[in-house]
C-alpha cells in the first residue's frame, strides 16, 4: 500500500509530499503520480516512487493506483477541462480497488455559487457515483492567489478588483497541503467533507493595507465594475474566457461565497493557519 499524490510536481502537490515525509511516512510509502519524470528528479531523488501518468491520457493511469492505495486526487489547472480528466482518474482508481480517494475541491461543496466551483461540483458527484471510500478537501483560497501576484500591485500602487467589500477566509498553501497529509495518515476521515479554510476573514482593503504596511508605498484598493475589471485583465493579456471566471469570482467574494471560518482545516492541521501577514512578508522577501 502507497499513499499516491496525483499532480506531484505541482505546487500543492510537492507540499503534499513534502508533509507526508515530516510526518514520519517513509518515502519508499510515497508515490508521485507525474507527467514528466525529469521533472520530479528530485523527488526520486528523496525515495519518492515515481508513476508515469496523464489525465488526458486515461489509458496511462491503469498503472498509476494499486490496490489498497490512498490516493489524493489533486484537482487539474485546466479549467474546462478538468471533469474527463478527474473522471478518468477516478475510473482508475476504482478498477485498482484504493482504499481512499482524497479529493481537493472548492469551499462550499454544493452550495458553492460560481462558475469556477461548477467542475468541483461535478467531480465530488463522480466520486460519490463510483462508490469508492472518500475524504472530499474543500479547500477555500490559498493567500498566495494574490502574493503570488505582487508585481502589478507593486507597479500600479493598486490592488484592483471588483470583490467590493467582501472578505477572504484564505491560508497558506501550505495549511491546505497539512490537512491532506493528515487525512492520508490517519484513520477516522472516510466520508468526510471537510470546509477549509484561514482562521481568519479579510477585505481586499486590508490586504492592501498590509501590503503598503510591510513595503512602505502607498497601495490602493481600487474596487471596480466588473466590466472594467475584465477589460484589466484582458489588457493584461489574460485570457477572455479566464478573465470572466475572475471576475465571477470577485462577484462571489462580495457575495460573501469565500468568507466561511469553519474552523476544519486549524483542527486538522492542530494549529492556526498561516496570518495573511506572514505570506505578505514571505512573497516580499522572495521578489
Amino acid at each position: 500500500m502507497s499513499i499516491v499524490v496525483t499532480g506531484a510536481t505541482g505546487h500543492l502537490g510537492r507540499l503534499v509530499i513534502g508533509a507526508l515525509l515530516e510526518r514520519g511516512v517513509p518515502a519508499a510509502s510515497v508515490a508521485a503520480v507525474v507527467r514528466d519524470k525529469a521533472k520530479a528528479a528530485d523527488l526520486a531523488e528523496r525515495g519518492v516512487e515515481l508513476r508515469v501518468a496523464d489525465y488526458d491520457r486515461p489509458e496511462t493511469l491503469a498503472g498509476a493506483f494499486e490496490a489498497g492505495d490512498r490516493v489524493l486526487l489533486v484537482s487539474g489547472n485546466a479549467v474546462g477541462q478538468r471533469v474527463p480528466q478527474h473522471t478518468a482518474v477516478i475510473t482508475a482508481a476504482k478498477a485498482a480497488g484504493v482504499a481512499q480517494l482524497a479529493y481537493t475541491g472548492l469551499l462550499g461543496g454544493p452550495d458553492a455559487d460560481f462558475v469556477l466551483a461548477d467542475e468541483h461540483k461535478a467531480t465530488e458527484r463522480a466520486i460519490l457515483d463510483s462508490g469508492l471510500p472518500y475524504t472530499f478537501l474543500r479547500n477555500g483560497w490559498y493567500t498566495e492567489n494574490y502574493t503570488e501576484n505582487l508585481a502589478p500591485v507593486l507597479a500600479h500602487g493598486a490592488v484592483v478588483a471588483n470583490a467590493g467589500e467582501g472578505r477572504v477566509a484564505s491560508a497558506a498553501r501550505a495549511d491546505y497541503a497539512a490537512a491532506a497529509a493528515v487525512v492520508l495518515t490517519e484513520d477516522g476521515h472516510l466520508g468526510k467533507a471537510y470546509e477549509l479554510s484561514g482562521d481568519t476573514a479579510w477585505s481586499l482593503a486590508e490586504y492592501a493595507a498590509e501590503v503598503a504596511r510591510q513595503t512602505g508605498r502607498d497601495i490602493a484598493y481600487d474596487d471596480v465594475p466588473a466590466e472594467t475589471h475584465h477589460g484589466i485583465l484582458t489588457g493584461a493579456g489574460v485570457p477572455g474566457p479566464f478573465a470572466s471566471i475572475l471576475v465571477d469570482v470577485d462577484a462571489a467574494i462580495a457575495r460573501g461565497r469565500l468568507a466561511g471560518t469553519s474552523g476544519d482545516l486549524s483542527r486538522l492541521i492542530g494549529r492556526p493557519t498561516t496570518p495573511l501577514a506572514e505570506t505578505v512578508a514571505a512573497a516580499l522577501r522572495s521578489r
